[in-house]
């Protein structure tokens, strides 16, 4: 039991010194933070309505859309990494497929350019 103990004691301590410190810093903002809000601070930023209203309102859908469109993309260079870092081991048809996937990425990019998924106003 004792060694197990000395096994896991590192362990505890970095646990007990990341929860001391996570809740010094979470302490020190609600104590150091300004509380006064301007109406540009509490104006609709990203997601399209104004922060302190009925949360049953309708707002608009595009907003999903755009996160929808930008995760997509952000899926497709998650795919491109790993690939790139591979390249000059891959055959032939590796690079070949990768053309095909991008191919039909830019696709459906021009699609949703031209349908007009992409503008706001």
């Amino acid at each position: 039991m004792d060694e197990m103990l000395r096994e896991y004691l590192p362990i505890l301590i970095f646990l007990a010194l990341a929860t001391g410190l996570a809740l010094i810093l979470i302490l020190a903002a609600a104590l150091i933070a300004v509380r006064n809000p301007d109406p540009e601070k509490v104006s609709a930023y990203e997601c399209g309505f104004n922060a302190f209203d009925d949360a049953r309102m309708k707002f608009d859908v595009r907003f999903y859309l755009v996160s929808i469109l930008f995760i997509i993309f952000d899926l497709e260079v998650a795919f491109l990494f790993p690939w790139a870092v591979a390249f000059g081991s891959l055959s032939d048809v590796a690079f070949w497929s990768m053309m095909v996937f991008l191919g039909v990425l830019t696709v459906g990019f021009a699609y949703e350019w031209k349908k007009g998924a992409l503008e706001w106003a």
